[in-house]
């Protein structure tokens, strides 16, 4: 890394001096740049708000080697960075936030996404400790991780809003619990894979804080109930997006539960959920007229956006076609035609009658064009 700073700070001064060499062919005059009234000599001179546009066109392992280079960098970017991503180191990459945190303090999106494992504890409290205006962070695949985190993130960071843990397989559903009391702001919650985490416990207590939750993914959460899905249901009416993708558990009452309570419902993720059956399926294609009353005729424009706009029910075999078709029916934004599929009923072979409405449209418009023989 120092290596590669002093490498950037020779680039660095090799084209200030270019941009000396410019002012100087169009002013008529050396010694420096005059930029509003301001002579730039060194890198010292430029102003803060310059760095920061400068800042913003180069890559984040570009930003953080510029940080030292110069005070004018350090000062720039430790004051007006908000966003940075460390995705792309493939090694130290613990090291690097412990060293980082403490200067980024501005931070409001941090990524650390990893292939192979890296973070530990530490590293997390560090950003605790110091990033207390954190809104995005994501931590996935961070296997290294325990509930030592999520205490450290309660604290520390109350303003989270997204917060993605996926893969991050020792957190428990106490840990999970314990930071929803305190980041009750959260709308975005990942928790893909989290066996250990995503219970009806967690899920219980994210019902009772997070009223704010709009997008939750419990993708092969096993241990995912009814008991927690309802509950979410009834303390966030303004979940969006959920994906319950290999919840073998969960049974209709799931569906339905949120069919009834969550009016702004787009997204559902049903895979290999083999429980469900035509009764969830009509539960959703009611709950249309039911959460908008006397609204079809006067804002059927409009309405037509509204609703279940992505479904996955793939596996789920117990579905028969008349219970699908009239949710498709029901909702036009459900596509099985080629190129929009947002019906997805893979493995479902019983259902291969189903189809959406411009399909069932171009089915009829290819069959009413005369044949030339006539």
């Amino acid at each position: 890394m120092v290596g590669e700073a002093t490498k950037l700070s020779e680039e660095l001064n090799l084209c200030f001096e270019k941009l000396m060499m410019l002012g100087a062919g169009f002013g008529g005059k050396t010694g420096g740049v005059k930029m509003e009234g301001v002579v730039i000599t060194e890198w010292k001179d430029i102003p803060m708000e310059l760095l920061l546009r400068i800042g913003s066109l180069v890559d984040d392992r570009t930003i953080i080697m510029a940080s030292g280079v110069c005070s004018g960098w350090r000062d720039a970017i430790c004051l007006g960075l908000t966003h940075l991503s460390l995705s792309w180191c493939k090694k130290h990459m613990n090291e690097l936030v412990l060293s980082l945190a403490p200067k980024f303090t501005k931070l409001q999106t941090l990524v650390l996404r990893q292939d192979k494992p890296q973070l530990e504890d530490n590293a997390v409290e560090a950003i605790a400790n110091s990033c207390h205006d954190l809104q995005d962070l994501d931590l996935s695949k961070s296997f290294k991780l325990s509930d030592r985190s999520l205490y450290a993130l309660a604290h520390g960071c109350p303003n989270l809003t997204k917060l993605n843990i996926s893969g991050c397989t020792a957190f428990t559903d106490h840990g999970l619990a314990y930071l929803t009391n305190f980041c009750r702001k959260l709308k975005i919650l990942n928790l893909c894979g989290c066996v250990k985490a995503a219970t009806d416990i967690a899920l219980q207590a994210i019902g009772r804080n997070c009223n704010q939750l709009q997008s939750l993914n419990l993708g092969w959460c096993e241990n995912v109930g009814d008991v927690g899905v309802m509950s979410l249901a009834y303390g966030c009416p303004d979940l969006r997006c959920v994906d319950l993708c290999g919840c073998v558990c969960i049974t209709d009452d799931s569906v339905i539960a949120l069919a009834n309570r969550c009016p702004h419902l787009r997204s559902l993720g049903l895979y290999y959920c083999r429980n469900i059956t035509d009764r969830a399926i009509y539960s959703l294609a009611h709950s249309r007229v039911k959460n908008k009353p006397g609204m079809w005729e006067s804002m059927k424009d409009r309405y037509d956006e509204e609703g279940l706009r992505s479904l996955n029910i793939s596996q789920c075999t117990a579905l028969t076609p008349p219970a699908v078709q009239a949710l498709c029916d029901t909702f036009p934004a459900l596509h099985t035609c080629s190129g929009r599929h947002s019906l997805v009923m893979s493995g479902c072979l019983n259902l291969t009658s189903v189809h959406c409405v411009c399909a069932i449209q171009a089915h009829r418009t290819a069959t009413s064009i005369p044949h030339p023989a006539h």
